[in-house]
């Protein structure tokens, strides 16, 4: 390729790559932030009261799935479609997420009753790690940036909410605070995030959430185009946290918190592919309708530089788990390792999966969404049962990784219109041998 064509290549990607390194930036920091905090948690609470917390952090995550409403990459479809609907897109979204995670705060209330003790550490625990589900409401500003392109201002809110969450947990770690500290801690980082974005997008805009119109004849567009989506997120959710739910019931809260720490340290990785995704989502819905050869030949492309991305990540990772645990979280958490070995495997499907989900949208294609993610829910939870009695810890990292597998891969190829993805996907597993000899064709 000539300098003269890299230098066109890169005037017409440039906006997209600014983008990408805003969420990159962003995502960095923030596990950067969060890593070195959850260091210093696991070691300040230990594996069972560290497993307490991260318990109810995925109990509330999968029913805080009830207020996303399938809606994130539909409402940033139809804000780049209809702009001059914006108003009443993004009011009516927010009016359904907030509805939606008032139903999930009362589930994980009733959730609480009935399998904890009222008034335990476990129930507390469980009621203020859910209120910050209100707060995610406002993740509706977040996709308004996304669909102008604009990562930078979820990215300032976003860091700057972790930052202070990280110095408010350190805090509470030098003054010696108890085990319901960290989950206030834990609310108060959603709620600060709520607030800058709310602030950025009303001095960005020139008008705030309130301008926003909610309209019961778009919310009914929105839920019958989004309501497959909706109950696919469910069981996305499900099947990526029913693990540590399923460890806590069958084997116990130490567990849970060896469990937490392999899975925190994997599931890092997971910005990637959305960051690249995000960014790249707008110029493919053009694609698609201007130009399908050059759309597929994009697809592809995505495809193989996320597969290779997550091969690097997941070889590096695999190598260096044992002394890393060891160095950063001590003895205590010694298993985390060979549980990290298994679980960072997941993330060759997950990287994959965050481009499919798009190609969804898209092409309308919605019941694969809830198709392939009931799948991998069933299998998640039917493999967990099998598995963790008699591997514990490391038995949740294989139904995880086999789950990931299932959904993100295998079922695409029961359908013909899927099966297209599935070849793609099928040559990204390739694509070290295919770039390997193109380069040394190149050279002969």
């Amino acid at each position: 390729m000539s300098a003269t064509a890299i230098r066109s290549l890169y005037q017409k990607l440039r906006l997209y790559l600014f983008n990408t390194s805003w969420m990159m930036a962003e995502r960095l920091l923030n596990i950067g932030v969060g890593f070195a905090v959850a260091i210093l948690l696991a070691r300040y609470l230990g594996p069972e009261r560290f497993g307490i917390l991260s318990y109810a952090i995925s109990v509330t995550a999968i029913f805080a799935s009830a207020g996303h409403m399938g809606l994130a990459g539909l409402v940033v479809r139809e804000v780049v479609r209809e702009p001059h609907e914006v108003p009443k897109i993004l009011g009516t979204t927010f009016m359904l997420k907030l509805t939606g995670m008032a139903i999930g705060f009362l589930l994980v209330l009733g959730y609480a009753v009935l399998f904890e003790e009222i008034g335990s550490l476990e129930f507390w625990m469980l009621l203020i790690v859910a209120s910050a589900i209100f707060f995610q409401t406002f993740d509706v500003v977040e996709y308004w940036f996304q669909s102008q392109v604009q990562a930078k201002y979820p990215a300032i809110a976003k860091s700057s909410a972790v930052l202070l969450a990280a110095a408010l947990k350190v805090g509470l770690i030098l003054s010696g605070a108890g085990l319901l500290a960290f989950a206030f801690a834990h609310t108060a980082q959603f709620v600060v995030a709520a607030l800058i974005l709310a602030y950025l997008y009303k001095s960005t805009t020139r008008t705030s959430v309130i301008d926003w119109q909610a309209n019961l004849a778009k919310a009914k567009q929105l839920l019958s185009q989004g309501w497959i989506i909706y109950l696919s997120s469910i069981f996305a959710v499900i099947y990526m946290k029913i693990d540590q739910i399923m460890l806590k019931w069958m084997v116990g809260a130490q567990e849970v918190g060896v469990y937490a720490v392999a899975a925190q340290l994997s599931e890092a990785w997971y910005f990637l592919p959305i960051a690249v995704v995000a960014s790249f989502f707008p110029k493919l819905i053009k694609l698609r309708e201007s130009d399908s050869e050059l759309f597929n030949r994009r697809l592809q492309q995505l495809f193989d530089f996320l597969f290779l991305v997550a091969i690097a990540v997941a070889l590096v990772v695999t190598l260096v788990a044992g002394p890393v645990i060891a160095l950063l979280f001590g003895s205590s958490y010694q298993d985390s390792a060979s549980v990290l070995t298994i679980h960072i495997w997941g993330g060759v499907f997950i990287f994959m999966r965050a481009l499919f989900s798009r190609w969804i949208l898209i092409e309308n294609a919605l019941m694969f969404s809830l198709i392939t993610q009931g799948l991998g829910a069933l299998f998640n939870v039917g493999l967990n049962v099998l598995l963790i009695p008699r591997h514990g810890a490391e038995g949740a990292a294989m139904a995880t990784v086999i789950s990931y597998a299932i959904a993100s891969y295998g079922a695409l190829l029961l359908h013909p219109k899927t099966r297209p993805v599935f070849f793609m996907m099928t040559r990204s597993l390739f694509s070290p041998f295919r770039y390997a000899y193109s380069a040394v064709g190149a050279t002969r």
